[in-house]
C-alpha cells in the first residue's frame, strides 16, 4: 500500500489525509496538537463570495466550486463518525446601518449577482422580520441563502476521530522523505521557502440567549465589517479583525471596535457574556490566494487559504489527493501553483 505523509493537522491537512486514505492510500499526519492553527479560530462561515475582492475570478470559482461540496462532504464525514458538524443551511442576512454602508453593500451584492450567486435585496422592514433583534436604525438587507455555517473545531474532532492512529502528536523540523503534502499553514514558509505570512485576527465568543438570531449576520456598520455567527447552544461568534501582524496580543482597540459594531446593528448582544477572545494567524499570501499542487518532485502544498480555510476544505481535499493519488493536476490547480511565486 502506497503511503503519503502529511505535515500539518489543521482542517486543511486532515482533510487531505481522510480523502487519500479513501483512496485506499497509507497516510500518517504530523499534528502539532496545540489547536494555534486559524481554524480553532475561524466561525465558519461558507461564503463563497464574501471574501474575495474585485478581480480574484479564479479564487471566486475555487470558493464557490468548494461550496457546493461542502454538503456532499460533511453527509460523508458524519456518516462515518457518527458526529454532528454543525452545518447550518439556513443561509445568511447581510446588513447595513447607514447610507454609505448600504452603497457599499449594493456594490458586493452585484457582484455576487454578477455571478449569479442568489441574493434577496430586502427593505429595512423586511430585513427585521427575519431577524427582530436588528436595529431599528438598519438601512437595508439582503437574505442570501446559499452562504452557510459549520463549526470548524467539530469539523476537526471528527476528521481527527475518522483517521485515529493515523495522526501522530508532533511538528517536523524538516520535511520527511516524500511523498509529502505541506498543510502547514503559517508553518510552510519555514519548511517550504514559498512566501506564507501570518495575518493576525481576533475572534470573539459570546454567550446568551439561544435563538436571539436565527442566521449568519453579515453587517456594516458605520464603515466597519463585522460578521455574527450564532451556534445552536447560545453561543455567538463575533469577527474578525485583520492587522500584518505576528503577535498573540488581544488589545482593549480591537475587542472594542468588534463589539461596538456589534451592538450597534443587535443592541441585545451588550447583555450577552464575553467568554472567549481568539486571536490566530491566518496563513496568507501575497496575491491572498492558496498555494495548492506540487512543489518540487514528491513535495506537494495544500497552504496560504488566507480567510477561507474553512470554506476551501473540501475542494482542497479533492483537488490534493486526487494528484497524490494520479500524479496528474485537475484543472483547477493551474491557477493556484505554488510556481507562480518563484
Amino acid at each position: 500500500m502506497r503511503h503519503v505523509t502529511v505535515v500539518g493537522g489543521g482542517i486543511v491537512g486532515l482533510a487531505v489525509a481522510w480523502r487519500c486514505r479513501q483512496r485506499g492510500l497509507r497516510v500518517t499526519v504530523h499534528d502539532g496538537g496545540d489547536d494555534d492553527a486559524a481554524w480553532y479560530a475561524a466561525a465558519g462561515m461558507l461564503a463563497p463570495a464574501g471574501e474575495t475582492s474585485f478581480g480574484q475570478e479564479a479564487l471566486t470559482a475555487l470558493l464557490v466550486e468548494s461550496a457546493s461540496r461542502w454538503a456532499g462532504f460533511a453527509a460523508e464525514l458524519t456518516a462515518e463518525t457518527g458526529l454532528d458538524l454543525g452545518l447550518d443551511a439556513r443561509g445568511t442576512v447581510a446588513v447595513a446601518l447607514t447610507g454609505d454602508d448600504l452603497a457599499e453593500a449594493h456594490r458586493l451584492w452585484a457582484y455576487r449577482e454578477e455571478r449569479d450567486l442568489k441574493v434577496r435585496r430586502l427593505v429595512p422592514s423586511a430585513v427585521r422580520a427575519l431577524e427582530p433583534a436588528l436595529s431599528p436604525r438598519i438601512r437595508g438587507g439582503a437574505h442570501i441563502p446559499d452562504d452557510l455555517q459549520v463549526d470548524p473545531r467539530r469539523v476537526v474532532a471528527a476528521l481527527r476521530a475518522a483517521l485515529g492512529d493515523a495522526v501522530v502528536p508532533g511538528r517536523v523540523g524538516e520535511l520527511p522523505a516524500g511523498p509529502v503534502v505541506v498543510a502547514a499553514g503559517t508553518g510552510t514558509a519555514a519548511l517550504t521557502g514559498l512566501p506564507v505570512r501570518p495575518v493576525k485576527g481576533l475572534v470573539l465568543r459570546l454567550r446568551g440567549e439561544p435563538g436571539l438570531l436565527r442566521h449568519v449576520i453579515v453587517g456594516y456598520a458605520d464603515g466597519r465589517h463585522v460578521y455574527l455567527v450564532p451556534r445552536a447552544d447560545g453561543e455567538l461568534i463575533v469577527g474578525a479583525t485583520q492587522e500584518e501582524r505576528a503577535d498573540f496580543t488581544v488589545t482593549a482597540g480591537a475587542v472594542l471596535e468588534l463589539l461596538r459594531a456589534a451592538t450597534d446593528l443587535v443592541p441585545e448582544l451588550a447583555e450577552f457574556q464575553l467568554t472567549e477572545t481568539v486571536v490566530r494567524h491566518r496563513p496568507s499570501t501575497p496575491d491572498n490566494a492558496p498555494l495548492l499542487g506540487r512543489w518540487r518532485d514528491d513535495v506537494i502544498v495544500a497552504a496560504g487559504h488566507h480567510r477561507n480555510g474553512v470554506l476551501l476544505t473540501p475542494v482542497t481535499a479533492d483537488l490534493i489527493a486526487g494528484l497524490v493519488d494520479t500524479g496528474r493536476p485537475d484543472p483547477l490547480l493551474e491557477a493556484f501553483a505554488p510556481g507562480r511565486f518563484a
